[in-house]
């Protein structure tokens, strides 16, 4: 049995493709059984949380964007 509720996203007032990290991804948007607000992004398999669903969502478009650019191929790494 899940500790999580899947919430519409349709129901919020807050769209994942207006973040630009999440423009491209399927996002998921849950609630725990504390009040917990869960988005994942299934694309690229990252998720954060938040005490409502802006914030969730908020703060999963900072992880993605944080992910995406540390596993970019830039050749101006090459030397670390």
């Amino acid at each position: 049995m899940s500790d999580t509720e899947r919430i519409d996203l349709t129901t919020v007032a807050v769209d994942p493709a207006a973040f630009e990290p999440l423009a491209d991804s399927e996002v998921q948007l849950r609630v725990n059984d504390h009040g917990l607000y869960l988005a994942d992004d299934l694309t690229n398999q990252i998720s954060s949380q938040g005490p409502d669903p802006e914030t969730a969502v908020e703060n999963l478009a900072e992880a993605v964007d944080s992910h995406l650019e540390a596993t970019a191929d830039d050749p101006r790494d090459d030397w670390l």
